[in-house]
């Protein structure tokens, strides 16, 4: 099964650049070129997608503003002539980060890791998808054995890289999936995806102010894109 992917860069020759690369990797099939970011995020909005080659300084909405818009987050190599995004690049946990021109060796070294990503992912969570009102727990595979978990029990989950930490009431589960994964299997009654990299239990919430909201002791980001949709979940007088 091929990888899905799409390019995003405003800079003509960057965006051929990388369509010949791609060509040059049997495991890529792209969905599209874009030169506009909003484009794109309307692309990504109804099409699921496995790799983003992502510009980072774009016009009106930049590379990193994309990412925080997306409601799944697919592996993504950062594409940028500056260096100074490096850090950035680490705290969206993207796949690797190129400084342009994009050279062969190094367009190979980050599709690879793309590719070991992907084909060791095997679904760490038990349980058939989600049906509203019907669902009230869910099963994590550790050490060789399932854990059932109420969902009273979770406060909220976090991703940690190739792994998701499910923060509970008594401790935690680290379990080998994806966001994605955990998000089409919870009952959205009760939960819901307020960051790329948070999914929180509703009735947990303590408070909320301007971008943040608080479970127990952790601060946790809210996306400007899911806030509203939070806010209507949520009983407000």
């Amino acid at each position: 099964m091929k990888l899905k992917c799409v390019i995003v860069d405003d800079e003509l020759m960057a965006r051929l650049s990388l369509e010949r690369l791609c060509e040059k990797r049997e495991e890529l099939e792209i969905l599209g070129i874009f030169d506009q970011p909003t484009e794109c995020l309307n692309f990504l909005r109804q099409h699921a997608i496995d790799l983003l080659f992502l510009d980072v300084e774009m016009p009106g909405l930049n590379g990193l503003e994309l990412l925080d818009q997306l409601s799944y987050m697919p592996s993504v190599i950062l594409t940028t002539s500056k260096t100074e995004y490096a850090y950035d690049a680490y705290q969206y946990q993207v796949t690797d980060y190129i400084k342009k021109p994009i050279s062969l060796p190094r367009f190979m070294q980050a599709v690879d890791k793309v590719v070991e990503k992907r084909g060791n992912f095997k679904p760490a969570v038990s349980v058939a998808p989600a049906k509203e009102n019907d669902v009230n727990e869910i099963y994590v595979k550790t050490e060789g054995r399932y854990i059932r978990i109420v969902y009273d029990n979770i406060l909220y989950i976090e991703n940690v890289g190739d792994y998701v930490k499910i923060r509970t009431l008594t401790g935690s589960h680290i379990v080998y999936a994806t966001m994605k994964n955990l998000e089409e299997k919870l009952n959205t009654k009760y939960f819901f995806r307020v960051h790329r990299s948070f999914i929180i239990n509703l009735s947990k919430i303590v408070d909320i102010e301007e971008s943040n909201l608080v479970i127990a002791d952790k601060v946790i980001p809210i996306s400007r894109a899911n806030k509203p949709e939070l806010l209507e979940k949520l009983n407000i007088l």
